[in-house]
């Protein structure tokens, strides 16, 4: 025997073994006699500490992950199921915003009080470098149905390009010599990103005069009577804070990666914010798309960039200070989808990153404060973010594109049957549900969400721990009409983006990992299981490549 082995006998004789040691002895007291003789020569000695791993190791900690999978996939199934009974009680009692609150339309009949019906409204629209769209916004702001001396438009643009800045520059005066009161604010740094434009932007002596503030990103069109459906809510409920709408996508046909976002924003919509609205009087601000009461804005502490999630930090603040919010479904405004994977992967990196963090910076301030219920608290922290924010991605991850796989190397683990076949599915029908006219597409959402998890993944441990990139701030890129047209003409006759600056290697990597778990179930496996993992494989590696969303040509 070698001098190697012979360490190994001494270390395995040595240390104490735990119970779960013991209880995997009997699988080798058949094979002792035949371990002997294996030992010999390297390959055999290789082979020995192989299966000595594989039973000692390996083998326990999975067992150890697939317990925790599915109490998680338990978790998940109730969150889901509880969220998706509460729309329908809502809908099929017809409980509409303007039922359960009072809401009147603001009477402009009387001439004389027209002017003092109106509360004075500043209307925010922070951008950075948004030369595509952001015309777009400021138009919609501009045509908003409300008192020309009532609201004060206000553009907060930090941008860098010169040709950017020329763009808003002259997009406001436009509407200044229209008669629109439009400030263009611009600030000598980017400190705190979008909070602190929005920040910097309630600190100007006209906007003490203004009650409300709607805040619209750079490529949001509201509609003209935006205002006229949401300002009632604020007048007639003293203590609703923020009025909540949808977005309505208008890219959402672009391709198959924006068909995809469209049916897991609805559903985020659609079951998230409706359900905690109904229930709770309590949701994550989207950022955009609503409007706040100033004065709680205020009272909550105005705008933190701690994290990357500004808009959630200012709700759960306002929320501990008694606020309630009101999410009106049937009030959409539009705009645009990030269509290039590397856009959308930041988008991703900075929703998921930003939440997780911000749950390790306010578990304690939610415990301790003293305004809400011991009810509202479980729900911040269980429901609202340890659920939706935290576990969702781990999960999906984990579970699907790397237990699942290794069950087909490791046949000593065992997964039941109503954690991978009846609790996805009826997860995946509730999303679906969301968006009918994509049912067909159902499988490549599936695929496609259990790639992005690995990056959501990546970015909840960035959060939790506060590791290097947790506070990175990357603005969305937006294409516009504009650029849209002018990729296309290049289209044809430019090369597209180089193919070494598509490549995603942490994707080609796990794309290879359920390829070869694949591979070895169609050799050796007795079920078709192998079928889902070239599947996900594929999906894999189509994002590895680049091959997903829209290729922008080179200029």
């Amino acid at each position: 025997m070698s001098p190697f082995m012979k360490f190994l006998n001494f270390l395995y004789d040595s240390l104490p073994p735990s119970s779960w040691f013991l209880v995997q002895r009997h699988n080798l007291a058949s094979a002792s006699e035949t371990d002997e003789v294996v030992r010999s020569g390297i390959i055999g000695e290789l082979l020995y500490i192989w299966k000595e791993t594989r039973i000692f190791v390996f083998i326990p900690i999975l067992k150890f992950l697939v317990t925790m999978c599915l109490v998680m996939s338990f978790l998940l199934f109730i969150e889901r199921v509880y969220m998706s009974v509460v729309v329908v009680i809502v809908k099929l009692l017809r409980r509409t915003p303007e039922k359960v609150h009072k809401w009147e339309a603001i009477n402009d009949d009387d001439l004389e009080l027209a002017h003092t019906n109106y509360p004075m409204v500043l209307i925010q629209i922070p951008m950075y470098n948004e030369k595509e769209v952001c015309q777009l916004s400021i138009g919609a702001a501009c045509r908003l149905s409300w008192p020309l001396d009532r609201m004060i438009v206000q553009v907060l643009d930090d941008s860098t390009d010169p040709a950017s800045k020329e763009l808003v520059n002259a997009e406001c005066d436009k509407w200044a010599r229209k008669g629109i009161n439009i400030m263009s604010e611009i600030r000598d740094n980017r400190i705190g990103y979008k909070a602190g434009a929005l920040k910097a932007g309630m600190m100007h002596n006209y906007v003490k005069q203004c009650e409300f503030v709607a805040i619209f990103d750079a490529d949001f069109q509201p509609d003209p009577d935006f205002l006229a459906r949401t300002i009632p809510f604020l007048i007639h409920n003293r203590e609703i804070s923020l009025v909540q709408c949808r977005w309505k996508f208008v890219n959402a046909n672009e391709c198959l990666m924006t068909r995809m976002q469209e049916m897991s924003l609805n559903y985020h919509f659609l079951a998230e914010q409706e359900s905690g609205s109904s229930i709770h009087a309590f949701f994550g601000f989207n950022g955009t798309a609503g409007v706040w009461r100033i004065a709680a804005l205020n009272e909550a502490g105005g705008w933190k960039d701690r994290t990357t999630v500004e808009d959630m930090d200012l709700a759960v603040r306002a929320c501990l200070h008694g606020w309630k919010f009101v999410y009106v479904h049937n009030v959409e405004v539009k705009n645009e989808l990030p269509s290039t994977f590397k856009a959308y992967r930041f988008q991703q990196h900075r929703w998921s990153c930003g939440p997780a963090n911000l749950w390790r910076k306010m578990t304690r301030e939610i415990l301790q404060n003293k305004k809400v219920s011991a009810w509202k608290k479980l729900y911040l922290i269980y429901n609202f973010f340890f659920i939706r924010k935290i576990v969702v991605h781990i999960f999906t991850f984990v579970f699907y594109c790397l237990i699942l796989p290794a069950t087909v190397l490791f046949p000593e683990l065992e997964v039941p049957k109503w954690a991978t076949v009846y609790v996805p599915s009826t997860i995946t029908l509730l999303n679906a549900l969301a968006t009918p006219r994509s049912l067909h597409l159902l499988v490549f959402w599936i695929l496609f969400e259990n790639v992005m998890s690995m990056h959501r993944t990546k970015a909840t441990f960035i959060g939790l721990l506060e590791a290097g990139r947790v506070n990175e701030w990357v603005v969305t890129e937006k294409l516009g009409d504009t650029l849209k047209s002018k990729l296309i003409a290049k289209a044809t006759t430019k090369l597209y983006t180089r193919f070494g600056q598509r490549i995603n290697w942490r994707e080609l990597v796990v794309g290879l990992y359920i390829f070869i778990c694949g591979c070895y179930d169609f050799a050796y496996g007795g079920s078709y299981f192998y079928v889902y993992l070239f599947l996900q494989a594929c999906a894999f590696f189509v994002a590895g490549v680049g091959y997903i969303g829209t290729i922008v040509p080179i200029g």
